[in-house]
């Protein structure tokens, strides 16, 4: 009963547009005063100290810093320049170098909405000129954005493994390089997709007798330089990868290493960052880092009285007595997370289904990295999801076209990206090949 109470306050106040971290609190909450009465209410502080004051999770506020650093560094607009002048010449150019440079900033960055901030505001009004709607170019750059909680170094991965280490030990290591290939999946997906709408705005600029902006390629020389003046930014992710894998420093110690070599290059290198801008870049960071924390603290609440319920427990026993074919619970499980993706942040959903699901798919033989794997790329599609896509909000703000409107344009890139969750779900080997040669 307790249970059905939790969920039914929580998806009340989800569906009245509180926002996630009061709902997901409100309802841990109430269901503790009506279990334990007042004197619960004396466990809360060290629940949600002990929910983020992990060493893992300070790699969090750094990479968030990090990426706020970079965007003051020029790097995006570095990136796109490259991205331009390598691919902005060829059929389909535009699309190409939105894809490339998304995926690019979303190795740097590590955050979905981080990414279509900073692509948006140039590569939107790009894709506009260049024959795309309005809507549907500012459905391309959501979607892309998608890309930046799957590619390395992923907070969501963080978070991931944080929580699936009360079931089976994993690696964030591990999870951050099994993202490699499925974010390439998804970024080749995402292409093949926005070209099939770049013919069609075409056909429809054909018939309304409308010339797309064509750019002429650049010399080689130009591209090389671009390249150069990219690279700073591009290795980001090398360095990062390169020393969790190589065992110099732990992801933790990547984001304070992220953070240094962003403020490195900023004030010596590009010179765009200035001290003046430090408050400023602090002060983002610090609120971006406080509400993903406060999100962690209460969802921990929510995820405590799952445990202590037994909910879990009795959720696996209930389903393996439905089914223990591994095929259809995959299935099962895609479906729930493409629903609750659509209403709920990838944190928050972390927290909630981690201790739902994972137990469930670990006694069926689904391999843990399959599982992160595949959660992440489930979540990161609700990204872009109406009715709580965050990118879709992002995007909105950018382009000035209502979020109502971008939804009509994110078909093609929602049925591209399913594709590849399915892909992920059933062939384990996407995920876990490239780690294990790797050796970790």
């Amino acid at each position: 009963m307790l249970t059905a109470i939790m969920f039914a306050i929580f998806f009340l106040l989800i569906f009245i547009n509180l926002p996630v971290a009061f709902s997901l609190g409100i309802a841990a909450i109430i269901v503790l005063l009506l279990d334990s009465g007042w004197s619960s209410l004396g466990l809360l502080p060290s629940i949600m100290y002990s929910s983020i004051s992990s060493f893992t999770l300070l790699a969090i506020p750094f990479f968030v810093l990090a990426g706020v650093i970079m965007g003051y560094s020029g790097i995006s607009n570095r990136l796109i320049d490259f991205a331009y002048l390598a691919f902005g010449h060829r059929k389909n150019g535009i699309v190409i170098v939105t894809i490339v440079a998304a995926f690019f900033f979303s190795a740097i960055s590590g955050s979905g909405p981080a990414t279509v901030a900073a692509m948006g505001a140039i590569l939107i009004p790009a894709l506009v000129k260049n024959g795309f709607k309005a809507h549907s170019a500012s459905a391309l750059v959501a979607s892309s954005g998608s890309l930046g909680i799957i590619l390395p170094p992923s907070i969501a991965f963080i978070v991931f493994g944080v929580i699936a280490s009360d079931f089976i030990s994993i690696s964030i290591g591990r999870l951050f390089i099994a993202g490699i290939v499925p974010g390439i999946l998804l970024a080749l997906s995402l292409l093949i997709a926005s070209m099939i709408v770049n013919k069609k705005n075409q056909q429809s600029q054909r018939e309304n007798e409308e010339i797309a902006i064509t750019v002429e390629k650049a010399p080689g020389v130009e591209v090389l330089k671009a390249f150069l003046k990219a690279s700073l930014g591009l290795l980001i992710p090398v360095i990062i990868l390169g020393g969790i894998y190589s065992g110099i420093f732990t992801p933790t110690e990547a984001a304070v290493v992220a953070v240094f070599y962003s403020l490195v290059v900023g004030f010596f290198f590009y010179r765009e960052l200035k001290l003046q801008h430090i408050p400023k870049i602090l002060v983002d960071a610090s609120v971006q880092s406080a509400v993903i924390m406060l999100i962690i603290g209460v969802a921990s609440l929510f995820s405590y009285i799952i445990t202590t319920q037994k909910i879990a427990a009795t959720m696996t026993s209930t389903i393996l007595q439905l089914t223990t074919n591994p095929l259809i619970l995959l299935l099962l499980v895609a479906v729930i997370l493409l629903i609750v993706g659509a209403f709920i942040d990838t944190i928050s959903a972390f927290y909630i289904f981690i201790p739902l699901l994972m137990p469930v798919l670990l006694e069926v033989g689904v391999d843990p990295t399959t599982i992160g794997v595949m959660m992440t790329v489930g979540l990161a599609i609700g990204l872009f999801t109406p009715p709580v896509g965050l990118n879709l909000f992002v995007a909105s703000g950018i382009s000035g076209v209502s979020s109502e409107s971008i939804v009509r344009g994110i078909g093609p890139y929602l049925i591209a990206s399913i594709l590849v969750l399915l892909l992920v779900m059933y062939f384990p080997a996407i995920s876990n090949t490239l780690p294990n040669l790797l050796g970790v």
